[in-house]
C-alpha cells in the first residue's frame, strides 16, 4: 500500500512540536495530516526501543489523529495491526 505523502524536510521536522508525534520523546511518526496519519498505523509496528505502554500511548495520539482528519482504523488496538481477520 502506498500513500502519496508530503515529505517533512529535517528543518520542518525540527519545528513540530513534540505534541505532532505518536511517539513524542522519540520524535517518530508524525500526524501533522491525513497522509502522516496513514503512515504512522502503516509503521506502527517498526517503531523500535519501546515499551508497550509507550506504545498504547503512541496509538491514543494515532486515533485522535485518524479521527481529527476522518480516518477510519479497523485495528481496536496496536496489538491487532498486521492480522488477517478470517471469517
Amino acid at each position: 500500500m502506498r500513500f502519496n505523502m508530503a515529505k517533512l524536510q529535517a528543518t520542518q521536522r525540527g519545528d513540530l512540536s513534540k505534541a505532532s508525534f505518536a511517539f513524542p520523546s522519540e520524535r517518530k511518526l508524525p500526524l501533522e495530516d491525513a497522509s502522516h496519519v496513514r503512515n504512522a498505523i502503516v509503521r506502527f509496528d517498526q517503531v523500535n526501543g519501546v515499551s508497550d505502554r509507550q506504545r498504547d500511548t503512541a496509538w491514543t495520539r494515532v486515533e485522535a489523529a485518524a479521527k481529527k482528519f476522518g480516518i477510519t482504523i479497523h485495528e481496536s488496538n496496536w496489538r491487532e495491526l498486521g492480522r488477517s481477520v478470517v471469517g
